[in-house]
């Protein structure tokens, strides 16, 4: 059980990793909404074992905070 969450949590940094590959063409806000949520992924699959609730919960929570950023940091 341990190996399919590690590989769960592996497959989400990837997936992150790959899509971040891409914000060539994108607005500073858009990329800061996809790195928070391949960020929160990460994290809520880390935090919670790899559970699938946790991985979306975390993505979730980290776009927005990644969308929110410049009016956060400002």
């Amino acid at each position: 059980m341990k190996t399919i969450n590690g590989l769960t949590v592996g497959a989400v940094a990837v997936a992150a990793l790959l899509g971040v590959g891409g914000c060539a063409g994108m607005s500073a806000q858009d990329r800061n909404t996809a790195v928070g949520a391949g960020a929160g992924g990460v994290a809520g699959g880390v935090l919670t074992g790899g559970s699938t609730a946790g991985i979306v919960g975390g993505a979730a929570v980290g776009g927005i905070l990644g969308h929110e950023w410049e009016k956060i940091t400002d």
